[in-house]
């Protein structure tokens, strides 16, 4: 029972463990993607990967008899029992082993009443028939066998129970013979409304070879029809002789199967579960050790050398199933030298990665603040500046450092309102910065006014864009602390009011 426990979990793990990380080794030098997908073993489902045939064609014949009618095939009246005629030709689909689907086609004749047709009535009162019909229906084939079978049967497997059931189309003309004469009583054309039945039976299948299967079947038809046992109008006198709104039949079948295919086996004789309990006792009653980790471990990393796809593991690497080194962020250090072990980050830089320097961070800052917009003679940002700041915030939350915004107008205007107006817009960059999570104690502002433009008041006002700017500047600590977080108190920006000149009094 241990050595039967042991072979199912190494079978179960060996697998497991080949196929622990991508099925394709890296080439590129790099460690393999130990979270890729691709590690199952696995293939597309097509024709030329099945086992199995799954098509076949079977044809039968057999004898009908009329069970629920007002006119039976079964001792109606004379004590003698009526026998008709019956065959299929069917194109059968096998879905599973335990499942498939039959297209059918049925032709055949009952006989019924109190003498058979072919012969005279026997006197006034005696009434005969014979139905003529052609069916097509769809039914479902289920493989009880393969189903209901037990694992620990080791017998060949050449018996198989089926049940089948389905819908269709029945197309019939009921002749009805009395000491008068015989007429037509009945005719329904196929593929109407009125013209639906269905049938359900049981078969039992042999199987003489690969390719040929006999088969007796039963089958019980429901035709849905009171007309179709050749009694007439559905309120004539022998329409009601019974209640019974449908006349049903039984219909006995012998017929053969022949499998389709290239393969020397059909699915609906394949049994999965008798397989896999087969290839467990064969492993189970091998007499022989079986050696585990033949090659040994060279690396010490826990994982044989078997199934090992890493084979120099360094010492003290933590690896998969596979013997590969983790590398959690996958930038190509394993974990064991990755100083940074969450973070991707280069090679050279142990796995961590490489801040920038801070002047050129204050440099990218400022360009990325060129073209931030305000409202005319406000301090108040424009919408359409709102990426440019969503930018200037993620680059100094990630290289950090202490900086100085310091806002510019061009050299036109009052001067003391430019400064005025210079240092509020310096504050509101700062503002909307620290409104995306930059740390305000990391940003500080200034304004200079037009103290250091350099356009003269005369260029055009495209030319004179260059002086309305904020500088970025990187600020060391030691000078950081004798910088004010802004250099103006809260007040409105007034913008000066020129006097009109006086009028002159008319003489």
């Amino acid at each position: 029972m241990k050595l039967s426990l042991a072979i199912i979990a190494l079978a179960l793990a060996i697998p497991t463990a080949s196929y622990a990380q991508d099925s394709s080794a890296a080439t590129d030098g790099k460690y393999p993607n130990t979270f890729s997908s691709g590690s199952a073993n696995v293939s597309p489902f097509t024709n030329q990967s099945k086992r199995f045939n799954d098509w076949s064609i079977s044809v039968g014949a057999g004898v009908p008899l009329l069970q629920s009618a007002d006119l039976t095939s079964i001792k109606n009246g004379n004590g003698k029992n009526l026998f008709g005629y019956s065959a299929y030709v069917s194109i059968d689909k096998a879905i599973t082993h335990a499942f498939g689907i039959n297209l059918q086609y049925d032709r055949g004749e009952t006989r019924q009443g109190w003498f058979n047709t072919k012969n005279a009535a026997p006197d006034a009162a005696a009434v005969g028939a014979r139905t003529q019909y052609d069916a097509i229906s769809l039914l479902g084939d289920i493989n009880f066998s393969n189903l209901l079978r037990r694992v620990d049967n080791h017998s060949p497997y050449r018996w198989a129970l089926h049940g089948y059931a389905g819908i269709g189309t029945i197309a019939f003309r009921a002749y009805q013979k009395t000491s008068k004469g015989q007429t037509l009583a009945t005719e329904i054309k196929p593929f109407q409304l009125g013209s639906m039945f269905m049938q359900a039976g049981a078969g039992l299948k042999f199987k003489i070879n690969r390719r040929i299967d006999l088969e007796g079947r039963l089958m019980y038809v429901v035709t849905g029809d009171d007309e179709f046992d050749g009694g007439g109008m559905a309120y004539s006198d022998i329409n009601r002789r019974s209640e019974q709104v449908s006349d049903n039949f039984f219909n006995a079948t012998l017929g053969l199967s022949f499998k389709l295919g290239k393969h020397d086996s059909h699915l609906m004789w394949h049994d999965p579960l008798q397989e896999i309990y087969y290839k467990l006792d064969v492993l189970a009653n091998k007499n022989q050790d079986i050696e585990v980790c033949k090659k040994g471990d060279a690396d010490n990393d826990g994982v044989c050398d078997d199934w090992d796809r890493q084979l120099d593991t360094p010492a003290g690497a933590r690896v998969d199933g596979a013997g590969v080194a983790l590398d959690i962020d996958l930038d190509g250090v394993i974990d064991l030298y990755d100083k940074c072990v969450t973070v991707p980050g280069p090679v050279e830089n142990n796995g961590c990665p490489v801040k920038k320097d801070n002047n050129q961070t204050a440099v990218e800052v400022e360009r990325t603040l060129k073209d931030i917009y305000f409202n005319f003679n406000k301090a108040t940002i424009r919408p359409e500046s709102n990426s440019k700041l969503d930018l200037a915030a993620s680059i100094i939350k990630e290289n950090g450092g202490n900086y100085l915004l310091t806002g510019h107008t061009d050299i036109k205007g009052n001067a003391a309102y430019n400064l005025r107006l210079s240092k509020e817009r310096a504050a509101a960059v700062v503002g909307a910065l620290e409104n995306r999570g930059v740390n305000e104690s990391v940003l500080k502002s200034k304004g200079v006014g037009s103290a250091e433009a350099t356009i003269p008041a005369s260029a055009s006002d495209a030319e004179r864009l260059a002086d309305r700017k904020v500088t970025v500047r990187f600020i060391e600590s030691s000078e950081w602390n004798s910088i004010k977080k802004k250099d103006y108190e809260d007040a409105p920006v007034k913008k000066p009011v020129k006097k009109a000149p006086a009028k002159k009094k008319k003489k």
